[in-house]
């Protein structure tokens, strides 16, 4: 599935509108760009998303995440997909919460992590590819990593932190299931100049069915 990456409002109407994205998914420093409160911004959001809507915990503490886990779903309901965090304590609230919301494990930066958060219950695993290239020397290489670990379990990779259609394309070869994307490059991945030429070049040379006018 390809999904949103934004939690303005605006470009989720318009992403909603290219009919094929699945979800919208969000995280603290999106949600800070809306010019609404969260719980607002995810109400709202939840109205508009086609699919799953996922919300990111920012609380530290095991119990104060179980507690926000489960505040964000009596918020946004079935469309939730819970954000966790690959730490200590993020694996022990994963291992509660998808007993009862889907969750997912984000800011993954190895492929023993990936496992764990196989073996907690996770639906996702999120990979920020560009940002692990950056960290890490290669993002790919750690999607191939996790795809190669996770075969066979019911944990899907989710490739975020994408920078262009090429690195989105490259990410699904790599063995990523779903991608995540700003609407920018999400409007890029349906352009290709030669698709366009293509086009004109039929148009000026063929032929095709008359539009007619409806009648009232």
């Amino acid at each position: 599935m390809i999904y949103l990456d934004s939690a303005l409002l605006e470009e989720a109407e318009k992403a909603v509108q290219f009919g094929w994205i699945k979800g919208i998914t969000t995280n603290p420093t999106l949600l800070a760009k809306s010019p609404l409160p969260p719980e607002e911004t995810l109400r709202k959001l939840s109205l508009i998303s086609p699919g799953e809507l996922y919300y990111q915990l920012t609380s530290l503490e095991f119990d104060q995440m179980i507690r926000e886990g489960r505040r964000a779903y009596e918020m946004i309901g079935d469309k939730t997909v819970l954000k966790i965090p690959a730490t200590y304590t993020g694996f022990r609230v994963v291992s509660i919460l998808a007993q009862e919301i889907a969750c997912s494990v984000t800011a993954i930066y190895s492929g023993y992590q990936a496992a764990v958060a196989a073996q907690a219950g996770a639906t996702y695993a999120i990979v920020y590819v560009n940002r692990a290239t950056r960290l890490l020397g290669d993002g790919l290489s750690l999607v191939r990593e996790m795809s190669d670990i996770l075969k066979g379990s019911d944990t899907e990779i989710l490739a975020a932190s994408l920078k262009s259609p090429q690195e989105a394309a490259a990410s699904l070869q790599a063995g990523a299931n779903h991608l995540t994307l700003p609407l920018n490059i999400l409007s890029k991945m349906t352009e290709h100049h030669l698709s366009q030429e293509t086009v004109t070049e039929f148009n000026q040379n063929g032929l095709g069915l008359p539009i007619l006018e409806v009648e009232r």
